[in-house]
């Protein structure tokens, strides 16, 4: 009963959607991977941009209070290096990003953690690096995938996504007569409908372009492969993939192995210049 009035009301939800206003794009072009899904934004990039920008500062501001900001010359050196190589070769995909403010910092951590805000503002966790022992080529796809979630904007997505679901939630809950926590409980029925399978969808579009941008910048992409064993060797007990935001290990080293064969070519090229 509850699933059809959901059904039944679903076109009403997506009208206010529509009137607060959201804009369909195509963020990237589709490069030799091709992706070329097109996603509907009701944020401005703007806004976004922004939000990151100060959220990154604020970030860098705590880690130099506790003497955790690139701390190791050489290694900031090294990560910077390979991050220039990548940032040189995101015109493939839009043209305007090289042009963005590219900030790359390493923050002394021993989380096995990298990221990449919108806009071009990248951190690498100490713990990644040190503990995986990654190489130049690993420390590449670790950074290009990273990278390429900022090229699609999928940060931009997920909030939008978010918007929109917050505002349906509360139409649902008006209409149907539902308290707070009827509505909490229609909230985590849309995150797990709608949010879950798209943030699997990022992880794998941001595999995929982070192989190519690595294979473009003469790094091996089957790095990638390699980089997400030694990941997977530290996530025994993961949940189940359908119970779980990012793809399991097996499907996504399925694929990665699949991508990283297609760019190849893309990698001899770059390694005989």
């Amino acid at each position: 009963m509850i699933a059809k009035l959901f059904r039944g009301m679903l076109p009403a939800v997506l009208a206010v959607v529509v009137t607060v206003g959201c804009q369909t794009v195509q963020t990237t072009g589709g490069g030799a991977v091709g992706v070329e899904r097109t996603q509907t934004m009701m944020v401005s990039a703007r806004e976004v941009e922004q939000a990151s920008a100060q959220a990154y500062q604020q970030i860098l501001a705590e880690a130099r209070k506790q003497n955790a900001l690139n701390r190791d010359a050489a290694q900031v050196q090294r990560v910077r290096r390979i991050a220039n190589r990548l940032i040189a070769q995101t015109a493939v995909f839009r043209s305007d990003a090289p042009g963005w403010q590219w900030e790359v910092n390493v923050l002394s951590s021993d989380e096995l953690n990298a990221w990449c805000m919108a806009g071009g503002k990248i951190a690498i966790y100490t713990g990644l690096i040190d503990q995986l022992k990654l190489s130049d080529d690993e420390i590449a796809a670790v950074m290009g995938h990273e990278i390429a979630h900022a090229l699609r904007e999928h940060a931009r997505e997920r909030i939008s996504k978010s918007v929109a679901t917050g505002i349906g939630v509360s139409v649902l809950g008006a209409v149907l007569g539902v308290g707070q926590a009827g509505q909490s409980l229609l909230g985590q029925v849309a995150t797990v409908t709608f949010e879950l399978p798209n943030s699997r969808l990022h992880e794998t579009e941001a595999d995929r372009i982070g192989v190519e941008l690595a294979a473009r910048a003469g790094f091996d992409p089957r790095a990638a492969v390699t980089l997400w064993n030694k990941m997977a060797s530290r996530s025994a007990g993961a949940p189940p993939q359908w119970l779980s935001t990012h793809p399991s290990h097996a499907t996504r080293q399925r694929d990665l192995n699949d991508y990283a064969e297609r760019v190849m070519p893309l990698y001899r090229q770059a390694s005989a210049r």
